[in-house]
């Protein structure tokens, strides 16, 4: 239905109504901005969560890092944080999506409608002149029509007086002819107002009035469907990040699935000590000599296990009488009551755990080749750790040095590789600029094997040590290290620290020796790598720059502007391994290419 021919006298009212339309879309803008902010606010109160409950970065962490409940709340807080980061794109879409097109929206608005309704109120005020004038001129007819007919009266009662002259009747004549002639005239006047403002009130409300409304009718229409578009995207903003909503949810999902609930409480605390043997009864009955037992807590026998690697202790600190009991030189200590045995049990602390030891951290110090570690100082061979959780540390820090071993000798082979083109092409580069990294990373090469060898030979010391050992021999990375030990030892008792941590203290020479198994350089030639290996995967594309002859063993020409595939990026040698198809391969210099990895691609970054 058309507002311009159903709605042609409600002018008024089609103004209120298009007037509140106008305020209702400010309203609704309204609302979704205070919903943005709200969004804005909760993602933010939301991160300052996830921010306050991270775990704090110290040593602490590493230890709560162990258990599954504790990663499963660090993942938690991290899906959380990317939760709250879904938030602030709701708001920011409805921001850029909803409230910056309907602020623009309700300017041009306002603008057409302003301009409707003037134009509407000129049509008004031009069709109420044309009544204006008509009514005039029918009230000026009017006036003259009665004048004339006065004016044609007082002349007939002139001519009908016999006493009045003929001069007065002459004259009254004329004055009724002309006050017919002005009627006439009016008359002629109010016809041609009148025709023209049927014409006009015709055109008014039969063209002008209906465009305009036309006009208002679309406007309103318009705003409509704007704001209904408006309310789709409201809920379409929403709806987008569901997905990505549900894989944090998913993700904390599977972080609290992932829980075990047998804690690896053993493997965190476990010490590798023996428990406490019996107790034997003290006989006061008769005059002999106690027999010690092997397992008793006083127990001063020579260790059954004699390990791999024995500190010295430095000549300040002798050994007490205690810890070198009954040798050939020393004369055989006597019974003693039992209360004198077990202040001995207190002072010597032996190598079993007691109850006031397991109940103590490390609160006080360390010793260890003589030397005093106070509270925060780790030795770098972790022997303030029981042994448990020393061989822990140690195979973690042998695997840690074989990961940099491996990757100086990849950089090491890359540069290989890099001089072996240079020999082979001289104006690509001088070979010899490449023997002194070659020189620093065989060097580095040397300190992390020698480093790794000492750890390995305190990681054999350490499970030599150990109640039970299994048969297979511990490897780390690329290397095995082959310890042969010879110690020489008149006596020796394993001590426990003040705090309960495991140390021991020895009069006693040690050799250690240990020959790590000689690793085989290998010299990598372009052909033997094509002919051996396997066919490569493809990691991305690229695109040549510049053309490359290719002329070398190794290498493959390519025009400019070809596209290539990639299977081996650049490993800081610059060259880049490329595939034109099946049977063509080779490298070409990093620098004439210009590199797309996938990304999925491991390392994947764009070399120009």
């Amino acid at each position: 239905m058309s507002w311009g021919t159903e709605l042609w006298d409600q002018f008024d009212n089609l103004e209120k109504h298009t007037q509140w339309g106008i305020e209702f879309v400010e309203k609704y803008t309204k609302f979704v901005k205070e919903r943005s902010e709200i969004e804005t606010n909760y993602a933010k109160q939301i991160r300052n969560l996830s921010k306050k409950y991270q775990p704090k970065k110290n040593s602490k962490e590493e230890e709560e890092s162990k258990y599954t409940f504790c990663r499963a709340f660090l993942t938690t807080l991290n899906e959380l944080n990317d939760y709250a980061g879904q938030h602030e794109v709701i708001s920011e879409d409805l921001t850029s999506h909803i409230i910056t097109e309907l602020t623009r929206y309700l300017q041009e608005l306002k603008t057409e409608r302003k301009s409707h309704f003037h134009d509407g109120r000129k049509a008004q005020q031009h069709i109420e002149s044309s009544w204006k004038q008509l009514e005039a001129s029918k009230k000026r007819f009017e006036r003259e029509c009665k004048e004339a007919e006065r004016a044609q009266q007082y002349f007939e009662k002139m001519d009908a007086d016999i006493n009045v002259t003929k001069a007065d009747v002459e004259k009254a004549r004329q004055q009724a002819q002309m006050r017919h002639q002005m009627a006439n005239d009016s008359k002629s006047e109010y016809a041609a107002y009148l025709q023209k403002f049927n014409q006009e009130q015709n055109e008014h409300y039969y063209t002008v009035i209906p465009n305009i409304f036309q006009k208002l009718q679309d406007m309103e229409e318009k705003r409509i469907e704007r704001i209904s578009v408006c309310m789709k995207k409201f809920a379409d903003v929403d709806r987008q990040v569901l997905p990505i909503v549900g894989k944090c949810l998913d993700g904390m999902t599977n972080a609290a699935e992932s829980i075990e609930p047998k804690a690896q409480v053993v493997e965190s605390f476990k010490s590798g000590f023996e428990p406490p043997g019996d107790v034997e009864f003290e006989d006061y009955g008769q005059a002999m000599k106690r027999t010690v037992s092997e397992t008793s807590l006083s127990n001063t026998k020579e260790s059954k296990e004699k390990p791999a690697y024995v500190p010295v202790p430095p000549a300040s600190s002798p050994p007490s009488p205690s810890a070198v009991p009954n040798d050939p030189q020393s004369p055989k200590q006597h019974k003693e009551p039992l209360s004198h045995r077990l202040n001995d049990f207190m002072a010597s602390k032996p190598k079993m755990h007691c109850l006031r030891s397991l109940r103590r951290g490390v609160i006080f110090k360390k010793s260890f080749h003589g030397v005093i570690f106070f509270q925060g100082s780790v030795p770098e061979d972790f022997s303030h750790l029981p042994p448990e959780q020393r061989r822990k540390k140690l195979q973690g820090k042998i695997d840690e040095l074989s990961k940099d071993i491996q990757k100086e000798m990849d950089q090491r082979d890359a540069l290989t590789k890099m001089k072996d083109v240079y020999i082979k092409n001289p104006q690509m580069g001088d070979p010899a600029s490449v023997d002194p990294r070659l020189t620093e990373i065989g060097q580095n090469i040397e300190k992390l094997q020698s480093e790794v060898q000492k750890f390995e030979g305190w990681l054999a010391e350490v499970e030599e040590r150990m109640p039970s050992k299994s048969d297979s021999q511990r490897k780390s990375g690329l290397y095995e290290t082959q310890n042969s030990t010879t110690v020489s030892n008149n006596c020796a008792q394993d001590r426990e620290s003040p705090d309960g941590s495991y140390t021991e203290e020895q009069n006693s020479e040690v050799q250690v020796k240990a020959q790590p198994i000689p690793t085989p350089t290998t010299t990598t030639e372009f052909d033997d790598e094509f002919d051996d290996e396997e066919v490569l995967p493809t990691i991305g594309t690229c695109k040549a720059l510049y053309p490359f002859e290719g002329h070398n063993e190794g290498t493959i020409s390519v025009a400019e502007g070809e596209l290539l595939y990639v299977i081996e990026e650049d490993k800081g040698d610059g060259w880049t391994r490329v595939r034109r198809n099946e049977d063509e391969e080779g490298y070409v210099p990093t620098s004439y290419v210009e590199v797309f990895l996938e990304t999925n691609a491991k390392g994947a970054m764009t070399y120009i």
